[in-house]
């Protein structure tokens, strides 16, 4: 479990998967930068596209999809539009049925974390919102394997 002096210590080569994100104006709030809730909006979509591009995931249609049941975010700086971040994932646990993701924001330029989040999700059957006593698809799961970090530094 990683304390919050090792997620400050977080640098993009601890994550396998990169995206980048322009922020946009109304990302900022009357405090002139992003507000929290934009957080959680870009760890959805960074986790969302890769499993789009590596796992086979098509949101619409896939037999299984996942859920969130667990999120929380820890911020140590801010970012502001006109900034560009880069998302930066990796999986920190598999189980059989869920995922725990952890999601770092860098500012393009800077080298310094600026929040670190995590994401739990259960990845359920479309036609019963229940997770499979089979777990999840094979291809989902080989896919979430390339960016398991095997240290598990989560911090649950």
């Amino acid at each position: 479990m990683a304390d919050i002096s090792q997620l400050k210590r977080r640098t993009r080569a601890d994550y396998p998967y990169v995206l980048e994100y322009r922020t946009r104006w109304t990302d900022n709030d009357m405090y002139d930068h992003m507000n929290n809730s934009i957080y959680n909006f870009l760890y959805d979509s960074v986790i969302n596209a890769y499993l789009i591009e590596h796992c086979g995931l098509h949101p619409p249609s896939s037999p299984q999809y996942g859920m969130v049941v667990h999120s929380h975010n820890d911020y140590f700086a801010s970012i502001s539009f006109p900034a560009c971040a880069d998302l930066a994932l990796r999986v920190n646990r598999i189980g059989n049925s869920s995922v725990t993701y952890e999601i770092a924001l860098f500012e393009k330029g800077q080298d310094a974390v600026k929040s670190v989040g995590e994401f739990v999700q259960v990845f359920v059957d479309r036609d019963t919102a229940r997770p499979s006593p089979r777990g999840m698809g094979l291809k989902l799961r080989q896919g979430l394997e390339r960016i398991l970090v095997q240290s598990r530094q989560s911090k649950i």
